[in-house]
């Protein structure tokens, strides 16, 4: 019997100093990855790219005829990543997972005509705003009329991107809405007659609706708010503050206007 609570007692302490062996191995190793954790900027710089998450949003993000992501964010982006000495490289998301896609490093920021609203400035390091918006009634031109005010628009039913603003502002005012993987989609949804109006971005309805544009016999007629973009990385990043010296350089010089007139943006850069 003596022998037996002997050989427990053995067993228990040394199963007691393998415990504490492993976790101070395990301390160490933490507190080893905690020192040598590398910054968003020695990330991207280590890689050699800035991967921007997008979707098709003209005239902030879409392709030209030679298949090249360009646009005012586009070039914004480019411009920036050479400033780091890395290239931009563009992601198409689905923009109800930008979070999700930022958190899981397959991209590194969300650089897309993004409205800083409460959820993404609490979810991402977000850079200071640099473009205005409002979200805009898009219907058929020759119902225009109809629909002048928020009170005319309770008996339509709405396309809008899923995750988007738009999709927020129909939600507040209670409003049938069916969510679409792209602003460019809820356009889209309303030619078809598949729903009667649409809510998107006013700077891409300015670009893509009325005489001119593939969408002629669609036009915008209320604004429903007035907001504002960024550019969201994962929270705490160092990028942020990068590009905020990268925009206020950028428009110091010209070379954002510049830019911004390009893709017929101009009014709604805000100065840094």
């Amino acid at each position: 019997m003596k022998k037996l609570i002997v050989l427990m007692m053995t067993l228990i302490m040394t199963f007691s100093l393998t415990a504490c062996g492993g976790s101070e191995s395990d301390s160490k190793s933490d507190s080893k990855s905690e020192a040598s954790g590398e910054s968003d900027m020695a990330y991207v710089k280590d890689k050699g790219t800035l991967v921007v998450g997008i979707t098709d949003f003209e005239p902030m993000d879409f392709k030209d005829d030679g298949g090249e992501w360009v646009g005012f964010d586009a070039d914004m982006a480019k411009a920036f990543a050479e400033s780091l000495g890395v290239k931009a490289e563009f992601v198409e998301i689905d923009w109800d997972n930008k979070i999700m896609e930022l958190e899981g490093k397959t991209i590194d920021c969300v650089w897309n005509g993004m409205t800083l609203t409460d959820e993404v400035t609490s979810s991402m390091e977000c850079s200071k705003p640099y473009c205005n918006n409002a979200q805009v009634v898009i219907v058929p031109s020759d119902k225009a009329d109809k629909y002048q005010d928020t009170d005319s628009l309770a008996e339509l039913s709405f396309a809008a991107e899923a995750g988007s603003a738009g999709e927020a502002e129909l939600s507040k005012l209670n409003l049938e809405c069916t969510p679409v993987k792209a602003q460019s989609d809820a356009l889209m949804e309303v030619a078809a007659g598949t729903s009667d109006a649409a809510v998107i971005d006013s700077l891409m309805a300015a670009a893509m609706v009325g005489e001119g544009t593939g969408y002629a016999d669609l036009t915008y007629t209320v604004g429903l708010n007035s907001e504002e973009y960024g550019v969201g990385f994962r929270k705490g990043s160092d990028l942020a503050a990068s590009l905020n010296d990268f925009f206020a350089s950028s428009y110091a010089d010209g070379k954002m206007m510049e830019c911004a007139e390009k893709y017929g943006v101009q009014a709604a850069v805000i100065e840094q």
